[in-house]
């Protein structure tokens, strides 16, 4: 299984072989180092623990230094998934992975973490139509309609209302590997990869 921490620096377009522009998305990836290998005999589960990043000493703790052997930024677990290769791959501790880990053509998934958009109404969050222009209808153009039920004179748990939107993790399958830049750390992808600019992206392999 393939995998690698990467941040997300913008969009762009990219011609391919047949000429074709293809929306894409930049990825700036630093090398990263196996912070940790679970197995199933001792964990009950496979997975690989990647840190990269760099962070001053004084505000990392003596637990983490000790377990990541340094002063990182993040750490990500990636674990094996259903249709995916579940085993480490013979990856140790202390063992660095970078951008090379893909090439051009291969089928990825990410997930990474949306835009924030704060408090938004029902049309924004629910895609609700609201009201009706004609008669009389004056200030309910994009309001919620009766939330209400006959009876039990209460509101039901999960009506769609207004409320927090962003900020959720998603995951994006179907992407290909456009480009790789060995000497800029660099990861062209295709398509939109979810996250304003700055997000960490974990980039991991599709099961054929």
């Amino acid at each position: 299984m393939k995998f690698i921490l990467g941040t997300k620096t913008g969009m762009t377009q990219v011609f391919d072989e047949d000429g074709i522009c293809r929306a894409a998305t930049v990825l700036k990836v630093e090398p990263a180092k196996v912070s940790q290998v679970r197995t199933a005999d001792k964990d009950g589960y496979d997975a690989v623990q990647l840190a990269t990043g760099s962070q001053k000493e004084q505000r990392v703790n003596k637990a983490h230094k000790g377990h990541f052997g340094g002063a990182v930024t993040v750490a990500r677990e990636f674990r094996g998934r259903k249709g995916y290769n579940e085993n480490t791959d013979g990856l140790e501790v202390g063992a660095e992975l970078d951008v090379t880990v893909f090439e051009p053509g291969d089928d990825i998934t990410v997930s990474a973490t949306s835009k924030g958009k704060g408090f938004q109404g029902v049309v924004k969050r629910h895609k609700f139509a609201g009201g009706r222009r004609s008669h009389g209808q004056k200030h309910s153009e994009r309001e919620p309609g009766s939330i209400g039920a006959t009876g039990i004179a209460r509101v039901l748990k999960g009506t769609r209302m207004g409320g927090r939107m962003g900020t959720d993790t998603i995951t994006v399958r179907g992407l290909k590997v456009l480009q790789v830049n060995k000497e800029e750390n660099i990861l062209v992808v295709s398509g939109a990869v979810p996250g304003r600019k700055g997000t960490l992206v974990e980039v991991f392999e599709t099961p054929a």
